[in-house]
């Protein structure tokens, strides 16, 4: 019986996803369960599981496909029943199945390996058992580079490159190819030919590091011989494309001027979907909807400095990663207790200000896919290890993609921490409907002028951003004097 599989609501609100990669291919037999695609939404990437065992007849879309949610994307041919269903009541079936099945991989998802789809392609075609890999990366994240110190521990003998007729039959080609090296530097043609030795031994591990090198492996220095042939290392490929490069720029600008030929650059592109586009919508809606105003003002904070110094290594006695961050929300929902205007939301359509009662900071997260805000409930309620274990956590999770919708909803005041990655201020968008956003430059020493003298002293740039319909400069600045206030002397933080 032929089963049609359509592409279930993995996520509230979303209307449409793309396919990541395949992880099966047609005539593959599958079982229940069994995850078959990567599906990019809005806000996370996840697998879809099979809703049947059976053998895969049809995939209707190629990865990189954006699919609007319910359309058709594989059909099964499913064993042991006796008449074909229809298009409607099939479809409708697998849905449901796979509804469920995707919300028990949900659930299941803190006992699953955490890594990107790059990553679990790479494995695949190294032939790593990911589950094997013990990751490095955040909140245990397998990466690239545990995927191919996994292939070179498993690799115990060199193997020789396959001859052309057995390597167009394993290796992937055309469209597939393309999926393969998404988001990779493109390797040159000449790499894949044979221009130096004939044969040379080097680990699968090897071999790969040399294709996205661009490196002709057969050109790279042998390490050493092994049974009369080159071996060559990892070690080895790397440093020939750092040195070839180094060669090639140098005899180009040994050139003269007259006789150089330059290389037209080009452009790549890459789509405008997913996170990315989700992000630019929200910053181009806040942005056009309600009037920014940024107040700037620095915090001399050597005391805290001193404070969290202390405080560092008690934290890590309970595995806990104390940053500066738990302080500065402590700071910041003490200003909304005392300046709550900044703790709201502008309905219009109600013509009304809501004051929130409640204080849950959102703190925005770079990541490989776009910035994420997950979001920290309760913060009055919380202390600061508390604050820092979970921050610590969110942020793991937004960077493996793991971290759920509900995580990143019911904010009522962000901050973002731009200087961790260099800068002083800004002027931080507004995380609409919210009215205002705290930016935190860079922690470093700075001229401080005090009593007529000037010293080197622990600054905090700040930049807070508002919406100028519900909140005046004024206030802006009484709320960021008192944050700066309990962050010049964080004793005051014991008493909130």
């Amino acid at each position: 019986m032929a089963r049609e599989f359509k592409l279930p609501d993995v996520g509230e609100g979303v209307a449409e996803g793309e396919i990541v990669s395949w992880l099966v291919s047609e005539g593959d037999t599958v079982s229940e369960d069994q995850p078959v695609a990567e599906v990019e939404t809005d806000k996370a990437v996840v697998e879809v599981p099979s809703p049947v065992n059976g053998t895969v007849r049809t995939l209707h879309y190629d990865a990189g496909d954006v699919v609007p949610v319910g359309d058709v994307i594989v059909t099964f041919d499913v064993e042991g029943e006796a008449a074909e269903a229809t298009e409607e009541s099939a479809g409708e079936e697998a849905t449901e199945e796979v509804e469920a099945t995707t919300k028990s991989a949900t659930e299941q998802a803190s006992t699953r390996t955490f890594a990107p789809p790059s990553v679990r392609r790479l494995a695949r075609e190294l032939d790593v058992d990911l589950d094997s890999v013990e990751g490095t990366g955040p909140s245990g994240r397998v990466t690239e580079g545990d995927v191919r110190a996994a292939a070179e521990s498993h690799a115990t003998e060199p193997q020789e490159e396959p001859p052309d007729e057995v390597r167009s039959a394993v290796e992937p080609v055309g469209e597939q190819a393309a999926e393969h090296t998404e988001a990779e530097t493109p390797a040159v043609e000449s790499a894949t030919e044979p221009a130096g030795r004939e044969k040379t031994l080097a680990a699968p591990a090897t071999r790969g590091l040399a294709k996205e090198l661009g490196v002709n492996i057969h050109d790279v220095p042998a390490v050493e011989e092994r049974d009369g042939e080159a071996f060559v290392t990892a070690e080895a490929v790397q440093e020939y494309a750092e040195g070839g490069t180094a060669a090639q720029g140098e005899a180009t600008a040994a050139a003269p001027e007259s006789e150089r030929e330059f290389v037209e650059g080009g452009e790549t592109t890459q789509p405008y979907r997913g996170v990315r586009r989700s992000i630019g919508e929200q910053m181009a809606e806040s942005k056009y909807t309600a009037p920014h105003v940024t107040h700037h003002d620095t915090a001399v904070i050597d005391d805290l400095v001193e404070t969290r110094t202390k405080l560092k290594e008690r934290a890590a006695e309970q595995d806990v990663k104390l940053t500066y961050l738990p302080f500065v929300m402590k700071a910041v929902v003490s200003g909304l207790q005392e300046y709550p205007i900044l703790n709201s939301e502008l309905r219009e359509d109600e013509e009304a200000i809501a004051l929130k009662h409640e204080y849950n900071v959102g703190v925005a997260v770079a990541t490989d896919h776009g910035l994420m805000v997950p979001v920290v409930k309760h913060v009055d309620q919380k202390s600061i290890l508390e604050i820092a274990d979970e921050v610590n956590e969110l942020a793991a999770k937004a960077r493996d993609r793991s971290i759920s919708r509900s995580e990143m909803q019911g904010g009522t005041f962000t901050i973002t921490n731009f200087g961790a990655v260099g800068g002083e201020y800004a002027t931080p968008i507004i995380n609409y409907p919210e009215t205002a956003i705290l930016g935190l430059g860079g922690i470093d020493e700075r001229p401080v002028a005090e009593d007529g003298e000037v010293r080197a002293a622990h600054t905090l740039p700040l930049s807070l951003s508002i919406d100028h319909r519900v909140i005046d400069g004024a206030e802006a600045a009484r709320f960021t004097n008192h944050v700066m206030e309990r962050l010049t002397d964080p004793e005051l933080l014991l008493l909130e």
